[in-house]
Formats: structure tokens, sequence, C-alpha cells
């Protein structure tokens, strides 16, 4: 029997895909209507406008599909629950690089990954890096830019 893998990811991000469907189920009436519509007007084999129409129906029905199996495999977790030394999921990590500046990520899901916005996928190639480091491990990161090094120098959850 498969066993189905658990999707880690924190509440907002539970929420914004929760959202997120019930967008894409409240426009499946609307692409309804226009596909109905243009099968009023003949012959579908040149009509553009239900070509269309069937073409949005497929993409909503693949991505509420989708954001459905995420929902059902979702792992909330937050970090104000989790403790320790060690970098794990949901954790706010601050490291120094070459320069000794400080970044700082929080290690997230795939769905909630944004790193210009401090947030990092636990699968991307810094993410799996710092898992399971401490304060004052060095981390060596190859990224499409060349080798990146880094110090952890904080870790909280918050």
């Amino acid at each position: 029997m498969a066993t189905v893998e658990k999707m880690p990811m924190l509440q907002e991000g539970y929420d914004r895909l929760t959202a997120d469907l019930k967008r894409l189920k409240a426009e499946r009436p609307t692409i309804v209507d226009a596909i109905e519509e243009a099968r009023a007007h003949g012959d579908l084999s040149e009509n553009a406008e239900y070509h269309a129409a069937k073409e949005r129906q497929g993409q909503i029905e693949a991505s509420i599909s989708d954001i459905e199996d995420k929902l059902s495999r979702a792992q909330v977790i937050d970090p104000r629950d989790l403790s320790g030394d060690k970098v794990v999921f949901a954790a706010t990590v601050t490291l120094l690089d070459e320069d000794e500046k400080p970044v700082r990520y929080q290690i997230v899901g795939q769905t909630e990954a944004d790193a210009k916005g401090g947030r990092i996928s636990y699968n991307s190639p810094l993410g799996r890096a710092l898992i399971g480091r401490k304060v004052d491990d060095e981390v060596e990161v190859t990224v499409p830019s060349g080798d990146r090094y880094y110090v952890v120098s904080k870790i909280e959850f918050i």
C-alpha cells in the first residue's frame, strides 16, 4: 500500500490555499455559463470563445485538484510550539554571510516559499543545508550563482 507523504506548512500557507480553493470553486459557475453562451453561437469547431472557456475550465479543475491534494496531505505546524537548538521546519534562522552581513530566513513549505520575503522552502538548496544545523555551524551551499558560505548565528521559533 502506498504511503501518502505529508506536506508540512504553516497555518498562513494552509489558509492561503483554502482561500484559493474557495475562489476557484466560486469561478466554476462563471466558466460553465461562458461555455453555454459560446455553444449558443453555433459551430464549435471555429468558436474561439468556446475553446478558451473549455481551456480555462480545464485549468481551474486541475488547480482545484492540485490544491485539494495539498490540503489533504497538509501537516500544519506552528513554530511557537517548537523549541530546541537545531534548525527544523518553521524555524527562523539568522545567518551571517561571507561579509558578516546578517540574513534571516524562515524555513517553510514549498507553497509558501518567497526568498525575497525571507521565506525559503525546506526543499531548497539552502533549506536542505540548514536543516539539523546548530548555532555557530558553518553552512556551504551551491546555488546557481555559485557557492555561498554562511554561519548560523541565531535560531528562533516565532
